[in-house]
């Protein structure tokens, strides 16, 4: 297993996030359409890779909710990219796996009437 300092570097790397530059102003997270399903908002993302709460990250469900619309780095006035560290943990846990969180075959079980289209052009880019 990882240090935890090792994956705090290894997570900032994939995101290529500066997270020294948050001044916790919460913009990103106001401006996130799926702050109501996440246990963890994307300040919170930001703040536990500050303080080194790795598998916070990683445990949390939030980095599946996401819907990677980029609305909190495009709000964020410091350009911390709060939604980079949230695919940078994806990515993270499915290496953990060693293999994809999502199938093609599971794909259509999974799919709801409700699901915004934004979020299955998603699912396809990152698996």
């Amino acid at each position: 297993m990882q240090s935890v300092d090792n994956r705090a570097e290894i997570l900032a790397a994939i995101a290529g996030a500066d997270i020294s530059k948050c001044m916790k102003c919460g913009k990103c997270s106001a401006s996130c359409p799926s702050y109501n399903e996440m246990n963890l908002r994307p300040h919170q993302f930001v703040s536990c890779l500050a303080d080194g709460d790795i598998d916070a990250m990683l445990d949390s469900s939030s980095i599946w909710h996401c819907l990677s619309c980029f609305c909190c780095v495009e709000r964020c006035p410091r350009d911390v990219k709060p939604a980079k560290l949230i695919e940078a943990a994806r990515l993270m846990v499915i290496r953990r796996q060693g293999e994809d969180y999502v199938s093609p075959d599971d794909i259509p079980e999974l799919m709801d009437i409700n699901m915004p289209q934004q979020l299955l052009v998603s699912v396809f880019r990152k698996y």
